[in-house]
């Protein structure tokens, strides 16, 4: 069988490098569609895409259209190829292009699907706090991540995921996944099941605004986002109209006491020299360990206060 896959971020590569290194003669990548290269940074340096790299890498043909036209298609159609199978591509087929794959269309999503339909499952699933999450193979639709499941899998979630950590095990756990998948329909033995589209829910793309905290948000909260916004776009406050991204902290373990109940959130309370820096929220405090002022590199929050002598008792 002929696998066209489609995928740009580092979370597709090993589905991409196991569907490769499974064929032995079962399936053959015939294609790799990725986006375009895109300038980045300051110096606007041109940055090949992490499965652009892992398919140069592997000698696979390489696909980088700015948009799914009918010359892309006719090209595509002339590989006769048996299975689509795409992973954060970043774009949405049309039913033209869907209609040459002879045998099937499928997409890798990181939720348990129906629930958290879109393009940001695991920030939501970390956001929501919840206790597990999954990996969705299901049959690609015109109407967004409601195409019928072929595969699915769950696993628990401790709390302590960022998303960056969740993405790599959800990474290495979807390349098993969908060469399981592929194996059944070599065999003959795929099925699938509709989704029960009642119990769907949706998410959005990450903005940078998502970042800003909201001191009014109780600690858990807070600290959710510190973690599903984990590399980007971090969170971050204001202090003297600049920008402070804090980098490391964590949701205080006691309950404020009766001296600190009633400060108004967003207060910088006090700090310990072993601890960090307790920021009063809507019912306890985060305490932040790690900080990087605007301008300036990460510190650690003793070398921060060092410096910022009126931080203490600071309302953001």
């Amino acid at each position: 069988m002929k696998i066209f896959f489609a995928g740009t971020p580092e979370i597709a590569v090993k589905s991409l490098e196991k569907i490769a290194d499974a064929g032995a003669g079962k399936f053959n990548i015939c294609g790799v569609l990725t986006n375009p290269d895109r300038p980045q940074g300051r110096n606007n340096k041109i940055v090949f895409s992490p499965v652009k790299k892992a398919a140069l890498a592997l000698n696979l043909p390489l696909y980088q259209p700015e948009t799914i036209d009918s010359n892309f298609i006719s090209a595509i159609k002339s590989l006769n190829p048996d299975i689509l199978v795409t992973f954060a591509y970043g774009k949405i087929f049309k039913k033209e292009f869907l209609s040459i794959f002879a045998k099937e269309t499928l997409n890798i999503h990181p939720s348990l699907l129906p629930k958290y339909r879109g393009p940001s499952p695991i920030t939501a699933a970390i956001l929501a706090g919840d206790s597990e999450t999954g990996i969705t193979i299901q049959k690609m639709a015109l109407k967004m991540d409601s195409g019928d499941i072929v595969k699915q899998i769950k696993f628990p979630l401790t709390g302590k995921e960022s998303a960056s950590s969740l993405e790599e095990d959800v990474a290495e756990k979807s390349a098993l996944l969908i060469t399981e998948v592929l194996a059944d329909i070599a065999a003959g033995n795929s099925s699938s099941m509709p989704q029960d589209h009642s119990l769907a829910s949706y998410c959005s793309f990450v903005k940078k605004e998502d970042g800003l905290i909201n001191w009014n948000e109780k600690t858990v909260q807070i600290e959710r986002k510190f973690r599903a916004y984990r590399p980007w776009p971090g969170i971050f406050t204001y202090w003297k109209e600049k920008l402070i991204a804090i980098t490391e902290c964590y949701a205080a373990p006691e309950s404020p006491d009766a001296i600190h109940q009633n400060i108004l959130p967003g207060t910088v309370a006090f700090a310990d020299k072993n601890k960090g820096i307790f920021i009063k929220t809507a019912d306890s405090f985060l305490v932040v360990t790690k900080l990087k002022p605007q301008s300036k590199n990460e510190m650690d929050f003793k070398s921060f206060l060092n410096g910022s002598k009126d931080f203490i008792g600071s309302v953001f």
